[in-house]
């Protein structure tokens, strides 16, 4: 069996590495690797014109050409937020800070994410939400507790630090 890991879920954003340092740290205290999982979420918006325009290929039985809509979307992730440099950049803090790392992205929402990937790596110990998650625009308290009900591992959810307004 394999070297015990931490689940890292983070926001594929601007933001996706907050909360990085806490995961290393606990990491090597724990003498466990990290599998960090990006999230790309996508706006309701992008999701309806997503679906649209593939829909409007498969009725005009133009089933490859819908096909390779949804495959381009997510070469579209790469593009556009450059995944690579994110990528690299989480590997380089785990790799100076001497933790193994394996990183994944996913389209899938948060919970099924989430689920099926446990379901897939069972040698995941413990689920870390980053502040992108865990802050307004991410996880609500109704998929927080759906999650925490559907997975059978301890959860950890970061915040951001609060400034004191004086």
């Amino acid at each position: 069996m394999g070297k015990r890991q931490l689940l890292f879920i983070t926001y594929y954003s601007e933001n996706f590495n907050e909360g990085l340092s806490y995961v290393i740290d606990l990491a090597k205290i724990m003498n466990r690797g990290i599998t960090a999982l990006m999230i790309y979420k996508k706006s309701l918006t992008e999701k309806f014109e997503d679906f649209m325009t593939a829909v409007a290929f498969a009725e005009a039985n133009e089933h490859d050409t819908a096909r390779m809509f949804i495959a381009e979307d997510f070469k579209k992730v790469d593009a556009n937020a450059n995944a690579n440099e994110k990528i690299a950049s989480l590997f380089k803090s785990c790799r100076e800070s001497g933790v193994d790392a394996d990183i994944y992205i996913t389209k899938k929402d948060i919970t099924t994410a989430i689920k099926d990937f446990l379901e897939l790596k069972t040698s995941i110990d413990m689920v870390l939400l980053s502040p992108s998650v865990t802050n307004n625009e991410g996880l609500s308290a109704k998929e927080l507790k759906r999650l925490v009900r559907t997975v059978s591992r301890p959860i950890v959810t970061m915040a951001r630090n609060v400034k004191e307004v004086s």
